[in-house]
């Protein structure tokens, strides 16, 4: 029992998302080539969430989302945020700010689009954002030489901490009102 333990430690532990039951299931299956009952390993779950309930563990094991997930504990999160601080990619530039304001309102967009509206080059800003993963590549557009669509990312969603596109605020609109300076209204 405690090889099955140490398994599915294992995958929880490297999963980047929460691991459900079914999922460690098939692992197992595939890894033993025999099924492995449920209750085997929500028993080796529970002994490992009461193994890292202790205060020798840093980090704990949390049930999210119906999947498990090992979390560090709240005892702990100035030191961590103080590292992720330090450790996060620089802040956008203005360049890459206009670039990704541009591709998040006007989705799916091609690069000459974003360059025409910004009237200088985005090959640089383009490249930076797809590197900290902020827009993706939704498809080719329909037109003459078939360009690259951009779009926004569901990293994009949790950096600015938003659910859905719609959560963006609307631009403002620059409209010249129907009077003029000198004109007379009716």
């Amino acid at each position: 029992m405690e090889f099955l333990h140490k398994q599915i430690e294992a995958l929880i532990f490297c999963s980047p998302n929460p691991l459900g039951v079914a999922e460690i299931g098939k692992c197992l299956t595939e890894m033993f080539e025999s099924d492995v009952p449920k209750e085997h390993i929500e028993d080796a779950i529970k002994v490992l969430q009461q193994k890292y309930e202790h205060d020798d563990y840093s980090f704990g094991l949390v049930n999210l989302g119906g999947g498990f997930q090992f979390l560090t504990k709240p005892a702990y999160q100035s030191s961590i945020s103080i590292l992720l601080k330090q450790q996060s990619t620089k802040r956008l530039s203005t360049a890459q700010m206009e670039t990704l304001s541009i591709i998040a309102y006007k989705q799916p967009v091609t690069k000459g689009e974003m360059e025409q509206i910004r009237g200088v080059n985005c090959d640089y800003s383009v490249q930076k954002l797809l590197e900290k993963e902020l827009i993706t590549i939704k498809g080719k557009a329909e037109t003459v030489g078939k360009p690259l669509l951009y779009g926004t990312s569901e990293k994009f969603m949790e950096y600015f901490g938003i659910n859905n596109i719609k959560d963006l605020p609307q631009p403002k609109d620059f409209s010249q009102d129907d009077n003029q300076i000198g004109d007379q209204k009716d």
